[in-house]
Formats: structure tokens, C-alpha cells, sequence
């Protein structure tokens, strides 16, 4: 069967790469049509989305076969078998690689808006095509990747003849792709919508999704913000101690709210030389300012305009969230602690009128008694959820899920409730 649209194959690619969620992936779209799909990969993975700009060099005579490819840092892959079955020279290439160079950097401009890249060093990186002929434009953003320092290489790609994808396995790490018939003739038969994507698409989905540096007072930290078309709210989460915004558990619970048409912001609340210091893991005066700088940040990104913002807190992290909370004008709408420290936020729990969910496991029994004894003080709705047979961290079987669906219903509740007031 094909593919509906370019959404419907990225999605069906991101159900393929669903066991490699929770590491640290950035997914890469070649536009145009690419970054259609890699949008949707990006959103299920819970990953960074940037573009590769990767231009085809096409035959002199035949525009449309491809002979080879040029890609960002001067990068330029050649097909020699198909240059030597074509006669075509080098030279005869030149005008061909110097027209396409400019649009390679008229479209770097325009997507990135004079921004640098995500960075790839010793990150995995998931190049998604809408579809791949020949594979010489591949081949090009594999060789460009791995310059950036790219750690591991995945080609995602909904259809490929087997031929190219042969071709492909040879030189990155992995090649994922849905279809490979033998009789290929061009990529738009295997979809039903097939229509041209247009450059404009191509900023708004990188604009709605993708690797940004949070603003917080003087310090740029990073962060992913991941919003879906139609969010009616915003979760920023503030990781706990000795953890980032890399955070398994947490990326696990950001899938989620997204699944419920939530958008999330995950950030460092410190950059690495402050982490290194031990005190600034457990100062929640520093931290809740942090993300009292995030949300503010947040509020002035075109995507969050006017959206509803909670947060989501986890062991030290919760208590920096529920001094953000306290803050008078942040207005966060709700707040969800998981296996949290509330006690940590001291005198600025009475403070806190934002409707807050805590969720702490029933074998950790210390915990527990700091959430109860924190939640007489909180000043606004609250609930206590004990989840049954879960330690701290929430690594028994199923534990995790009903962390999830707490605090999915918990923000789709409030944060809904003030979208529509």
C-alpha cells in the first residue's frame, strides 16, 4: 500500500525506529520533502530537528538522474560507475555544481535564518528522505554528518530500490526503510498525496520543533522545544539532580504529553561547569530562578504565543519548579512532581496557588513523608498520588507508564482548562 502524505510515512518510519528511543538523537531532514517527514520522527523520538541541505548533481542532459551530490563543508560524492556508463566529464559537471552550490546556500539562509546547526558531535543522527532514487544525495549527508562528529549514523527512509539500499548499508551505520520494490520507477507513485513541499513549510516545521538555546539572564543553556500542531499548552520540564535534559524518564513522559497534543521544553538548568559543582545541583533558590528565566524565554517564542505553560519536576527539580510556581507573575498553570523533593522549596510552598500533582512511590518510604509533610504547606490544590510497588526512580515494570498517564491527565486537565477560559 502507499503512503497517504509525507505525515503518514514519517510517522510509519517512527514506529520502525521506535526501540532506539530515550538516546540522544538529533533527526536531520533533506528538504524539502524531507523534513516533512522528518518532523514526524523527530516528534515520536523526542529529538532536535534540524536540516541537512544536500543538492543533487544531475546529469547535464538528464536533470533528473542524478550523478552524484554536494553537501555542506564542501562535500561533493560522485556516482563514477553512472558519470562513466553516461560519458559524462567532470568538467561538464562544473556548471551544474556551481548552480546548485548557490541554492544549497540560498536555502541554508533561508531555513536556518542565519542560525547555527544543531550540533552532532558524538551524538546519533537520523537523516530522513522522503524517498531516494539513487542514493548519491544520501551518500553526501552521510559524508557531511560524520565531518560534523557525528557518533552514529541512521538513514531513515519510507522507499528505496533495493539496489540503493545496498548501496547505503555500506556507509552508514543503519538504514531503516519501509519499502523496496523491485520495479522502482520514481518515488511520487508510492505515495497518494505527493504534492510539492514549499519553503515556507520547511521554516515552519523547523520553527515548531527543534534544539534552541534557552535564554536564562546571561547564560545560554540547551534546550529542545518540541511543540505539535494544535498544542493547547506548554510542560517545562526541570530535570533533578545529577540528570539533564537528556533524561530518559523524563524524554519517556515529554513522548506522552505529545501523544495528548502537548508541547514540552527540556533544558539544562546549568551549563556544564556549574553542574560540575555539587552545591548548585541542590541550591533550589538558583535553579527555580532558572526556570522562572525559561518560562519568561519561552513566552516570547512565536510557537508558545499565548499557550497556557505548566511544569514538570523530578527530585530536586520539583522543588526548583514549585519556586518558580511561587513567583508572583510567572502563572504557570499546573505543576507535577515526579518522585520529587517539595520539602526543598521551604517557605515558598504556601506561595504556590497553581493546581499540583504529586507522585511518589509507595517503597519510597522517605520521600513519601517529605511529600506529605510538603503538601500541608502548599497554598493552592494539590494531590498526592502513590504509585504501588515503585522505588524512587520508578524502574519497576509499569511504574513509569502510571507516572505518565497521571501527569498526562493532570496537564491535559488544567492546562486545557485555561486555554479555553
Amino acid at each position: 500500500m502507499p503512503f497517504r502524505d509525507r505525515h503518514d510515512a514519517g510517522r510509519r518510519l517512527a514506529e520502525r525506529l521506535g526501540p532506539a528511543r530515550g538516546g540522544d538523537f538529533v533527526v536531520l531532514g533533506l528538504p524539502r520533502g524531507g523534513v516533512v517527514v522528518a518532523a514526524e520522527v523527530a516528534l515520536a523520538l523526542h529529538a532536535p530537528l534540524d536540516v541537512l541541505v544536500v543538492r543533487k548533481l544531475g546529469h547535464p542532459a538528464q536533470p533528473e538522474l542524478g550523478v552524484g551530490a554536494i553537501g555542506e563543508g564542501g562535500v561533493v560524492v560522485l556516482n563514477e560507475d553512472l558519470l562513466a556508463r553516461t560519458g559524462v566529464r567532470l568538467d561538464q559537471l562544473e556548471e551544474v555544481r556551481r548552480r546548485e552550490e548557490a541554492e544549497m546556500h540560498r536555502r541554508l539562509e533561508a531555513y536556518r535564518r542565519g542560525g547555527p546547526p544543531v550540533t552532532l558531535a558524538g551524538r546519533t543522527v537520523v537523516i530522513v528522505d522522503d524517498g531516494m532514487a539513487t542514493g548519491s544525495t544520501a551518500l553526501a549527508a552521510i559524508d557531511v554528518v560524520r565531518q560534523r562528529g557525528a557518533e552514529r549514523v541512521i538513514l531513515a527512509v519510507p522507499v528505496a530500490p533495493p539496489a540503493t539500499v545496498e548501496r547505503l548499508r555500506a556507509a552508514a551505520d543503519e538504514v531503516v526503510c519501509l519499502k523496496s520494490p523491485e520495479h522502482f520507477m520514481a518515488i511520487g507513485e508510492w505515495y497518494d498525496d505527493f504534492r510539492q513541499t514549499t519553503d515556507e513549510e520547511v521554516i515552519s516545521l523547523l520553527a515548531r520543533s527543534g534544539e534552541r538555546e534557552v535564554l536564562v539572564g546571561p547564560h545560554r543553556l540547551p534546550g529542545t522545544l518540541s511543540v505539535p500542531p494544535g498544542a493547547a499548552g506548554i510542560v517545562v520540564f526541570a530535570h533533578g539532580s545529577g540528570s539533564s535534559r537528556l533524561s530518559p524518564r523524563n524524554r519517556a513522559v515529554a513522548e506522552r504529553l505529545h501523544d495528548a497534543g502537548l508541547g514540552t521544553l527540556l533544558f539544562d538548568l546549568l551549563d556544564e561547569t556549574e553542574a560540575r559543582d555539587r552545591r548548585n545541583v541542590f541550591d533550589v533558590e538558583l535553579l527555580g530562578l532558572r526556570v522562572i528565566d525559561a518560562v519568561t524565554w519561552l513566552r516570547a517564542q512565536p510557537e508558545a504565543a499565548g499557550l497556557p505553560i505548566g511544569c514538570f519536576g523530578a527530585s530536586t527539580g520539583a522543588a526548583a519548579a514549585l519556586r518558580a510556581a511561587a513567583e508572583p507573575g510567572v502563572d504557570l498553570a499546573a505543576v507535577v512532581s515526579r518522585g520529587g523533593r517539595p520539602d526543598l522549596a521551604g517557605d515558598h510552598l504556601p506561595e504556590v496557588t497553581a493546581p499540583t500533582l504529586l507522585i511518589v512511590g509507595s517503597l519510597d518510604l522517605e520521600v513519601l513523608a517529605m511529600n506529605e509533610a510538603a503538601a500541608l504547606r502548599l497554598g493552592g490544590p494539590h494531590v498526592l498520588e502513590v504509585v504501588s510497588g515503585a522505588s524512587h526512580l520508578f524502574e519497576e515494570p509499569g511504574t513509569l507508564e502510571s507516572v505518565v498517564a497521571l501527569a498526562r491527565d493532570w496537564f491535559g486537565r488544567h492546562l486545557r482548562r485555561v486555554s479555553v477560559s
